[in-house]
């Protein structure tokens, strides 16, 4: 999950990482009157979405009047941003943030990430900030320093510093650096974390540190035990299928074909999603209804696929083992009258009770495209697009 840029501040900022003084604001007037709460002499605009390179896409701007505020302000609500991030859609803007403008002297980088290959955190940072650090590893791959820290130990003093002075930092910079180090790290570990990024981490003409923009993503899995974190999702910013099956306890994601997937399993939902392709279609999304799944639950799957408009087909494919085919089937009749189904249905089903969910769709009577291997589902379900049900 996601956040925008003043939550992920302000939660650093509540660890003891340094960050600029701002305001929230949801309209352009009120954008004018935190730049005069703030006092100052300039400020900066900045759109928050969730996405990076907000500057490029105009959605960033110093101003240096509170009525520039206001009048920058009013450009961006309401507006779609388009990033290099995004997509082309973009994603609306419906708060600003206005903070006081800063002395730059220097720009640094700093990430803290989940290194797969050793199972560890590791940091990575550069003393040439403000870049995607996709671009940074392109163009300059040399400045870039890493360093993985043992989740038994914690991030160690001498590892902090030996870092702070890798990037060139002295006298009272590497001290700063260090409490910005284990403030950022303290973050990651007790919010369950995925991404803490700081782009860029400044150094201030009075050779001070400060978080001038940050980015903070978390594991989903782990919400649960994190209120305070879970109430920061915004579900504007999200796809509004996925936020739909978020809310509903389903694990989707929208893609771009028009074949409807309705599958259990994140691995079998890969497979179906390669044979589609292999088959000549293009899946309009992944869902997983996970292990367990009641009949109701496939009916709100089947809500979910449907409310993207480029399904042609729905493709339902489950290898039960802790689900039962018969559950599947029972969800599937149960679509068709409480859905209102027009489009045509493919279905295989293997596993556990295969022979009763088989019978319940023979069953019911429904002109339901039945297939005894994933090879057949995919194939039927190419061959079905734009072939409405028979009334």
């Amino acid at each position: 999950m996601d956040i925008h840029e003043y939550q992920a501040k302000e939660i650093l900022a509540g660890f003891g990482v340094p960050v600029p003084r701002g305001g929230l604001a949801y309209s352009p007037e009120q954008a004018g009157y935190r730049a005069r709460e703030l006092g100052g002499e300039a400020w900066v605009v900045k759109a928050q979405i969730h996405s990076g390179g907000r500057g490029e896409a105009g959605g960033v701007k110093l101003c240096r009047s509170d009525e520039e505020v206001r009048s920058y302000a009013s450009t961006l609500f309401g507006k779609n941003l388009v990033t290099k991030q995004t997509d082309a859609a973009g994603k609306g803007v419906y708060r600003v943030w206005v903070e006081t403008a800063s002395d730059i002297q220097q720009e640094l980088y700093l990430g803290f990430v989940l290194d797969r290959k050793t199972e560890r955190i590791m940091i990575v940072a550069s003393a040439h900030g403000g870049m995607e650090i996709e671009d940074l590893a392109e163009d300059d791959p040399e400045s870039l320093r890493r360093m993985v820290i043992d989740p038994a130990v914690g991030l160690a003093e001498y590892q902090a510093r030996e870092l702070a002075f890798s990037l060139g930092l002295f006298g009272g910079q590497v001290a700063q650096m260090v409490s910005v180090l284990h403030a950022c790290y303290r973050a990651y570990r007790d919010l369950d974390a995925m991404m803490v990024e700081i782009n860029p981490l400044v150094i201030t003409g009075t050779g001070d540190l400060v978080a001038l923009d940050a980015k903070m993503s978390f594991d989903t899995n782990a919400l649960y035990r994190r209120p305070q974190v879970a109430a920061l999702r915004d579900p504007a910013q999200e796809d509004p299928r996925e936020a739909t099956a978020a809310d509903n306890g389903l694990a989707y994601v929208g893609l771009d074909g028009d074949i409807g997937c309705i599958i259990n399993g994140a691995g079998l939902a890969m497979a179906t999603m390669d044979m589609i392709k292999l088959s000549g279609g293009e899946p309009a999304n992944f869902l997983d209804i996970g292990g367990g799944a009641s009949p109701e639950r496939v009916c709100q799957a089947f809500r979910t696929v449907l409310t993207d408009r480029n399904v042609q087909v729905v493709l339902v494919n489950i290898f039960a083992g802790i689900n039962r085919c018969d559950w599947i089937a029972k969800g599937v009749v149960q679509a068709y009258k409480d859905v209102g189904l027009t489009l045509p249905v493919v279905v295989r089903l293997a596993g556990t009770n295969v022979k009763e969910g088989q019978e319940i769709v023979r069953a019911s009577g429904l002109p339901i495209v039945t297939a005894d291997t994933l090879a057949e589902a995919a194939q039927a379900a190419v061959a079905h697009r734009c072939t409405p049900v028979a009334a």
